[in-house]
């Protein structure tokens, strides 16, 4: 056991050689950076050069308010902006080509893509990226699984999953086409008569429920990726392209101890969206026409007319009507308000919260030059997180389920409330390489390295 912990703790906090690598790969993207400067100055040298670097910045910022006008207006403005979010950055590529800039402006990018990839590299040397602790546990005797034939476009037949779980010794109780009993009962019931694993093959949205019934019992959940997305299954290391693999935790598996969302008394395991997003699910229409659904409502949404003022309150921070909202269990390691990216942990005992706020063309520009750092984004991590709003309802979208709630509408986590069972061999997460921090990449590289800089973990 302490040779265990002894390993665990070497791995975790790199020794000096670390930092050695670490600071190498800071003087690298300095040096690299400072290649760019050079590339970027040799190019102004030439007549007209500072004009078209300018109107090469011009360009990227015509085409974020472009994109802007497209998505928040209809009609003629709205095909004004499609075409100048095309034609700014395409009349930009034939300004620099004509203007015989073309292989300054390629190699100033190329310079750049490696100074950043040296950064990220640097601060992913400090330290290496913890992972959930897991622990052993015996194989379920009687294991129960609830399977939907309807997720993920049939992958439960297509796959043959409940031939595959039966000859594992799992009883299996199929979910729909024609009937499709409530989960949450379903589950309760396979308690009642006896089950000490639920499991379940289907949406994020149906795990959440049978998770807080096994959290509520205190038994293991086996995580099944049969669904379209499935976020949750990523974010545990599972591979979502092979559902069958998850089947091996019945025999061979091992816990993990992770939090469990909780918005209004209803579970969930990845996301609770408020606002433009959350308004859009509601429509009949968007399930057939996702596309077409958000394009039609977002003008309204966007312009504040059609949608909901949110007022939110989270541990440290107030936001003001919001025009998108994410709040999801554990932050995410990219402040993305689509949730797109993923969660490098789930047992922080902290919300994610990602608020979006753009009031014209050019917080749009900025957004589209700056990324997560543009001021319309706000990404923080909080314990709690209430949203108010005049209305008595309001819409949300929990882990992509259209639902309407009374105000406020209340988010928190039970931490490590869930015992997962995942298979002992599974190809892990994709890696989520750091947000740049310069002013810590110029400090390591001149040697500056404080406590925080060598202790805090960048990928966890």
């Amino acid at each position: 056991m302490n040779e265990t912990r002894t390993k665990r703790t070497a791995g975790t906090n790199r020794p000096s050689g670390g930092i050695g690598r670490a600071r190498g790969w800071a003087r690298l993207a300095l040096a690299l950076v400072a290649g760019c400067a050079a590339v970027v100055f040799s190019g102004l040298l030439d007549s007209g050069g500072w004009l078209i670097l300018l109107t090469g910045f011009a360009g990227l910022a015509l085409a974020g308010a472009g994109v802007w006008w497209m998505l928040a207006h209809r009609g003629g403005a709205r095909l004004l902006g499609g075409l100048l979010a095309v034609a700014a950055p395409v009349g930009v590529m034939v300004l620099y080509a004509a203007s015989g800039l073309w292989v300054v402006a390629v190699g100033a990018l190329a310079l750049w893509a490696a100074a950043l990839a040296s950064a990220r590299s640097a601060l992913r040397s400090l330290r290496r990226p913890r992972g959930m602790h897991t622990r052993k546990a015996p194989p379920p005797k009687r294991p129960v699984l609830l399977m939907n034939v309807r997720s993920g476009g049939g992958k439960v037949e297509r796959f043959d999953l409940v031939k595959r779980a039966e000859a594992l010794g799992a009883r299996v109780i199929v979910l729909g086409p024609d009937t499709y009993p409530d989960p949450v009962e379903v589950a309760r019931q396979a308690v009642a008569d006896g089950a000490d694993l639920l499991g379940v093959a289907g949406g994020d949205g149906t795990q959440a429920l049978v998770a807080s019934v096994a959290a509520d019992h205190g038994l293991p959940f086996l995580v099944i990726a049969a669904g379209t997305r499935n976020h949750f299954a990523m974010d545990l290391g599972l591979d979502r392209a092979d559902p069958v693999h998850s089947l091996e935790a019945l025999t061979n598996g091992v816990e993990l101890r992770v939090d469990l969302g909780d918005v209004g008394g209803r579970p969930f395991v990845n996301t609770v969206s408020f606002g433009a997003y959350a308004e859009i699910v509601q429509s009949p229409e968007y399930r057939d026409a996702k596309a077409a659904t958000a394009l039609e409502h977002l003008p309204d949404l966007l312009a504040g007319e059609g949608g909901t003022v949110l007022d939110v309150h989270t541990d440290d921070t107030h936001l003001y009507a919001p025009q998108a909202l994410l709040v999801s269990n554990n932050p995410y390691a990219r402040a993305d308000p689509l949730g797109g990216g993923r969660r490098p942990r789930l047992d922080t005992g902290q919300l994610g919260v990602i608020g979006v706020r753009v009031e014209g063309p050019g917080q749009a520009a900025e957004l589209v030059l700056l990324g997560e750092r543009a001021s319309g984004i706000t990404s923080v991590t909080s314990r709690r997180v209430t949203v108010e709003a005049s209305e008595g309802h309001i819409p949300v979208a929990v882990d992509g389920e259209a639902l309407d709630l009374p105000v406020p509408v209340v988010c928190t986590l039970r931490p490590r409330a869930l015992r997962v069972r995942v298979p002992h061999h599974r190809p892990g997460a994709p890696y989520a390489p750091p947000t740049v921090d310069w002013r810590r990449i110029v400090a390591l590289a001149l040697g500056r390295t404080d406590t925080r800089t060598t202790q805090e973990t960048h990928d966890v």
